[in-house]
């Protein structure tokens, strides 16, 4: 599965957030963090402009959502155009209909797991899934430095998967740095925020994560 690299949107100037989608526009995904101050301290966006956002972006759009009661507010994200929804393991009831319901409404149906949520919780899980998404840093705020253990973590997940095509995304200090490590251990989708958007230019920054993951 070729390397993929998803834009996050979090460290991008909210202000002026149609002409930043256009800094970002080579990569392959547009990744939208959807916070709620409950289930993370931070709270960020939601769905109108998840819409909008939608409307507008060069790139497919990945919404992440780090929300309590995912079963309830999931599927209007599928609905309102995203490509890929990402829910917690952490705050969802029912899951595997969770799973479910996100692919028949033409989502790719993605998991996520914090930094202490064992692999081993996903078992009974991986058939129903497109993507697993490992956070290389604790959920709730960008510009956090990768904790390396998560490499661990992402071969776990990849022997898990076999030969099932599902992704492999990871999420929270991803750049030049990081991202051969990551790489090597399995990961086929990485999250990049701070990297992209604070660079002068993101374009040649895409290039160059795609290039060391190789």
């Amino acid at each position: 599965m070729p390397i993929e690299i998803a834009a996050s949107i979090l460290s991008a100037d909210f202000v002026n957030l149609e002409q930043e989608l256009g800094r970002v526009a080579q990569a392959d995904w547009i990744h939208v963090d959807v916070m709620d101050a409950h289930f993370v301290p931070n709270l960020t966006i939601g769905l109108p402009v998840v819409e909008r956002i939608v409307q507008v972006s060069p790139c497919p759009v990945d919404v992440h959502l780090m929300i309590d009661q995912p079963d309830r507010w999931a599927p209007a994200y599928a609905e309102a155009g995203a490509r890929s929804v990402t829910f917690h393991l952490e705050a969802a009831k029912a899951p595997v209909r969770l799973a479910r319901e996100l692919r028949r409404l033409g989502a790719r149906a993605a998991v996520g797991l914090n930094p202490a949520t064992p692999v081993s919780a996903l078992e009974d899980l991986v058939e129903e899934l497109d993507m697993v998404l490992v956070m290389s840093v604790e959920p709730g705020f960008g510009g956090q430095s990768f904790i390396e253990r998560s490499c661990g973590k992402i071969g776990a997940v990849k022997r898990l998967v076999g030969g099932r095509p599902v992704a492999i995304q990871v999420d929270g200090g991803i750049s030049r740095a990081t991202v051969r490590w990551v790489a090597q251990a399995g990961a086929t989708n990485l999250v990049a925020g701070s990297a992209l958007f604070g660079s002068a230019d993101p374009a040649a920054e895409i290039a160059a994560l795609r290039e060391l993951s190789r």
